[in-house]
Order: C-alpha cells, then sequence, then structure tokens
C-alpha cells in the first residue's frame, strides 16, 4: 500500500482497508460512463471509495451515492467502477453509504471462513479450494475427507475463536517477509499482498473486509457436509444467518412437539413412534383393501364368463390386483377399467387362456388409447364413453371365444 492509501496501480483510495466499519463517505467523481452491459446504467470512478467490488469470493457491496443506486461494483483494469442507475459529472462531489447490514453480515461469514478453514487446515493439512459467499450461506470446498462428527469439533472450536474475540490483524509484507511468512492461499499475487492473521487460527492472503473482532462473527454453524470432487463441501451459517437458522428451526421444532404433544427435546423419539405407527396403519389399510377386493371379485365371479368392471375408486395396483382375483375364480376373460370419461380411463385386461394384446391393440385405435402388455396381461389408458366401452369389449370377448 502507498503513503496516501492507494493500492498499487489503482486510481481509487480503498477506504474499507483503512476501516472496515466505515459505512458513509465523500468522494469525487474521476469519470463517468455508460455502463455496457446494461442499458440505462452508468459505470462511476470515484477518487475514494467505501465500496468493496467482488472479489475472493465475496460479492459486491451495494448502497447509494447520493440519490442514485448502486447495484454492483466491479474492479477492472485497475478501476474501480461503481454500477450506478444516475449519471454523474466529473469533478462531482458525492456522499456515497453501503448497505451496512448487508456488508456486517457478509463480513460475519467471510471472517468465519477464515477461523473454519484455519482450523481444518491445522488438524487436517487440508486446503480451501472453493469458497462461495451466497446470498443464502456460505460453501467451502476442501480437498480432504471430513466426517460428520470431525465437523463437530471443528464447529466447537470456531466458537471458541468467537468467544475469545480475537482482534483482526491485516498487515502489507514486503515480497523478502512474504517469502519467510506461512500463510494459506500461497499463490502468485500480482502487486502487494495482503494478510489478514486471526492469531491463533488462521493466516492467509485476503482482499475481503473482514470485522475487527472475532466476537463480532456472533456464532458459527457448520449445518452441512457432502462429497465433493475427491473432497468435501462445508455449508455454513455464521452471525445473523445463524441466529435466523436457529429460529426458523426452533419455531419448527415447537410446532413438531406441540402437534405430537411431546416436549421440544423428544420430538425425534416421537417422530419416531408417528413414522412407526403410519407404516402399521398403511400396512393394515392394505390388507384391509385386498380383503375387500377379494370379497368383490367373488361378487364379479358370479356374472358372465367374461368380466368387465368400471370403477372410479381403485389406484394402482388395485385394478391388477381385482383382475387376477377374479381370473382365479375360473373366468375367460377380465377386464378393469379405472377413472371416469372425463378425464379418461386406465385400464388392466388379462386373461389365463386368450392372448390379449390383439384385443389392445384395436381397443386403443378405437378409443383414442395408448399401451400393450404380453400375451397374459395388457395395460394402458383411453378416452371414451363408459357404456360404448363395455359394449364394445363384450362384442369382442364373444368373438375371441367363437
Amino acid at each position: 500500500m502507498t503513503e496516501n492509501g492507494l493500492m498499487d496501480g489503482t486510481r481509487t483510495e480503498k477506504l474499507f482497508y483503512n476501516d472496515s466499519h466505515l459505512s458513509k463517505f465523500t468522494a469525487m467523481v474521476l469519470e463517468c460512463e455508460p455502463y455496457e452491459k446494461k442499458e440505462g446504467c452508468y459505470a462511476v470512478e470515484l477518487d475514494r471509495t467505501a465500496f468493496f467490488p467482488e472479489g475472493g469470493g465475496q460479492y459486491a457491496d451495494t448502497g447509494k451515492l447520493k440519490d442514485a443506486k448502486v447495484s454492483d461494483v466491479r474492479e477492472k483494469n485497475g478501476r474501480i467502477l461503481h454500477i450506478t442507475d444516475q449519471p454523474f459529472e466529473a469533478g462531482e462531489i458525492v456522499e456515497g453509504e453501503i448497505d451496512w447490514e448487508t456488508r456486517f453480515m457478509k463480513m460475519q461469514q467471510h471472517t468465519g471462513e477464515h477461523v473454519v478453514s484455519g482450523i481444518v487446515h491445522a488438524r487436517y493439512g487440508f486446503n480451501n479450494v472453493g469458497f462461495h459467499l451466497g446470498t443464502e450461506d456460505c460453501t467451502m470446498d476442501f480437498d480432504g475427507e471430513i466426517s460428520k462428527e470431525a465437523l463437530q469439533e471443528i464447529e466447537l472450536e470456531a466458537n471458541r475463536a468467537v468467544w475469545k474475540n480475537l482482534t483482526i490483524e491485516v498487515s502489507y509484507p514486503s515480497k523478502e517477509e512474504l517469502e519467510e511468512l506461512d500463510y494459506r492461499s500461497k499463490i502468485e499475487i500480482e502487486g502487494q499482498v495482503r494478510i489478514v492473521t486471526i492469531p491463533e487460527y488462521d493466516v492467509c492472503a485476503c482482499c475481503a473486509p473482514h470485522v475487527k473482532q472475532t466476537g463480532e462473527i456472533g456464532q458459527i454453524r457448520l449445518t452441512g457436509v457432502q462429497r465433493y470432487k475427491g473432497g468435501v463441501r462445508v455449508t455454513m451459517l455464521c452471525g445473523f444467518r445463524a441466529l435466523e437458522d436457529y429460529r426458523r428451526k426452533a419455531e419448527s421444532t415447537g410446532c413438531i412437539s406441540s402437534a405430537l404433544c411431546v416436549k421440544e427435546e423428544d420430538v425425534a423419539q416421537g417422530v419416531e413412534k408417528l413414522k412407526n405407527d403410519c407404516t402399521e396403519w398403511k400396512q393394515r389399510y392394505a390388507q384391509l383393501k385386498r380383503d375387500m377386493l377379494a370379497i368383490r371379485a367373488e361378487r364379479l365371479a358370479g356374472q358372465s364368463e367374461d368380466v368387465i368392471v368400471f370403477a372410479d375408486d381403485l389406484e394402482g395396483e388395485e385394478l391388477r390386483i381385482l383382475m387376477n382375483l377374479v381370473l382365479d375364480h375360473g373366468k375367460r376373460l377380465c377386464a378393469v377399467f379405472g377413472g371416469d370419461e372425463e378425464h379418461g380411463f386406465r385400464y388392466v385386461i388379462g386373461s389365463r387362456i386368450l392372448d390379449m394384446r390383439p384385443l389392445a391393440k384395436e381397443l386403443n385405435e378405437t378409443f383414442h388409447g395408448r399401451g400393450g402388455g404380453k400375451s397374459e396381461m395388457v395395460q394402458g389408458s383411453v378416452q371414451g364413453n363408459e357404456s360404448e366401452m363395455r359394449a364394445w369389449i363384450q362384442e369382442k370377448a364373444r368373438k375371441m371365444n367363437g
């Protein structure tokens, strides 16, 4: 960093490096030009700014310049460009204000990521190979396996770092000092390297603003881990996000507790019991349905040799089950249709002695249907009038029987 607070090669003083908590500032417009990527927007370059541009896995600040909305901030070819919905004149003095609540939330996440990544690197030697600060959560990609049990230990130690309220240190080492320094993200970086240090936990090259002390992170919650590209992806929530996650889950737990009439600490056992009860009742219901279908099949078997059934109360496999139960009584043919004329019918047709495939083919052609199957059973769907289809099936069955 140069004496006037500018980073090498940049015309704009980066106030967020001097004070990460600065939310309001005054600056002079250096240039303003139409923004080529979005009609009706302008790219404004200032002599100084508290707006952090996108970088280091952290998305850009938003806010306003005077009455103009700042929707994005980009750093390109040594220029920091504020994307606004209004133009400005070069030399104009403007007041800027960032969306502080969003900025602080992002700093909570980013500093939390440094704490967690530092712990993982120290304990397991794994590197953070991908960090994304999203609008709802953060993800960190590590190049090694981390179990859920280990994640709990990492989370506890990360929160110990929060409780210690450690002061975040920022430094700009010389090239000679960097060569001797042990830090994460040790890659080739042009220009001055900015080092962010969390005493006892992490030393890392980083371009983004951070909270001043670890206590400002509030809370660190590691909410999930999954295998990803030979390593793992860890999901994290910090500060306000962690609090909102706790509130939302506590509310859900309370609702479940009330519904099951169990204590909140016993909701898991309550849900398991409900799950087992549901399984038992489903099995009882299925058996009752089978018994009812058997009674129904016995009644139908007292009719003609060719049984045709239209029913709107049969679901899924029940059509096939009823057909087989009827055929078990020695009937030549059984056709079961489920549905209605408005929405169409599903059908299952079977026989133990006749080939059903020609019948299905002609049925589909006559009643705009589709389907097929084997010699002993065909199934599909058709559209048409119930009485017409019933008469058609009866006539075809009569001819098939000779």
